[in-house]
């Protein structure tokens, strides 16, 4: 055994630079990345240097190597307990699961996506929520990089600020521009690939809120 408690042997996921970097810190070490921080990360899409605690890293790496030795991969852990999706039997496994949608669109019809909090946050000051939009319709990307299309970026942009933004605004009756981030990992960055998903930040979000949103 390694690092408190992390298996010794192949890692369940390659290490970044930043990875190793937060490895060799404590939490009392490690800087809480705070809103101003995001926004800067997220403008200028370097999202390789979001980092989790610690802690908190050591222990998705033991959670994602027990959990890919009983279900295989993360991806069919997201499938089966916590989307309860069932993909299509044609779907090809070279380029991940696909599913029955009602609108091609992405995030045109609720049925097609679902929000839940996300398990492993980033390492996030105070006040600051992490939620993932899972969607069963395909968001267009980049084949060179894996970054999102102009369209598809448009398309997020709307559903966000529909969704969350706004609905902050109705329920707080303030304007709420600076209280909502978003971001979707370039494909190598993704720990459960295949299963389109979007990162959404919310800054003070009311948890009765938290809680309609995530149904």
């Amino acid at each position: 055994m390694l690092n408190d408690g992390i298996p010794s042997g192949p890692l369940p996921f390659k290490l970044n630079a930043a990875d190793r970097e937060v490895l060799a810190q404590t939490d009392e070490d490690f800087h809480l990345q705070t809103w101003e921080d995001l926004k800067r990360i997220i403008s200028e899409n370097r999202l390789e240097i979001l980092k989790r605690r610690p802690s908190d890293l050591k222990r998705y790496i033991i959670w994602t190597t027990a959990t890919k030795a009983e279900y295989g991969t993360i991806q069919n852990y997201i499938l089966q307990k916590r989307l309860h999706w069932t993909p299509l039997p044609s779907a090809d496994p070279s380029t991940g699961p696909a599913f029955t949608y009602n609108n091609p669109t992405p995030f045109a019809d609720p049925a097609d996506y679902k929000i839940l909090r996300n398990d492993w946050p980033y390492g996030l000051a105070p006040g600051i929520v992490h939620l993932c939009v899972w969607t069963k319709t395909p968001i267009s990307t980049r084949p060179e990089d894996g970054d999102v299309t102009p369209q598809s970026r448009e398309l997020i942009e709307f559903f966000v600020e529909r969704t969350f933004t706004r609905r902050l605004e109705e329920v707080e009756g303030t304007k709420a521009e600076d209280r909502v981030l978003w971001f979707k990992n370039w494909t190598s960055l993704q720990s459960v690939r295949g299963i389109d998903h979007v990162h959404v930040l919310l800054r003070d979000a009311p948890e009765q809120l938290l809680k309609q949103w995530m149904g």
